[in-house]
């Protein structure tokens, strides 16, 4: 367990309040942005229904005294492979995005990415990383 930093909680916690707000306009909004982003609608809701557990668990987390390091950690790790997959799935060819479409994979995949970086900052302030 680690004391988190204010950085790293409020890291945590801007994660949270972004993932939460995007689980409720993919959730709610699927069949809506589908034809707008050219996005499967399956694929929109159900990364909508994943972010809903995301958002519960990295608010939570950005509320505790005392987290698990590993647990961060493992935020961390998701974010920048989030991140990844986002781009990687543009260049597989699995989905065929419209320009709007794909500006919201990216931009979302580098927002998720700011996370990642932020949030190992807040980690390695918090003295859950030991750097060389």
């Amino acid at each position: 367990m680690i004391t988190p930093s204010t950085f790293l909680s409020r890291a945590l916690l801007a994660d949270a309040i972004f993932s939460g707000v995007s689980a409720a306009g993919l959730t709610l909004g699927a069949g809506l942005l589908a034809p707008f982003l050219n996005l499967p609608e399956a694929l929109l809701r159900e990364t909508g229904l994943f972010l809903i557990a995301y958002a519960a668990l990295v608010g939570w987390l950005g509320t505790r005294s005392s987290v698990p390091k590993a647990l961060v950690l493992i935020v961390v790790a998701g974010n920048a492979a989030w991140t990844l997959a986002s781009i990687a799935l543009l260049f597989s060819g699995a989905v065929s995005p419209n320009l709007l479409g794909e500006i919201v994979v990216v931009a979302q995949a580098i927002a998720t990415g700011v996370f990642a970086e932020l949030q190992y900052v807040g980690l390695r302030r918090s003295g859950g990383v030991v750097t060389a």
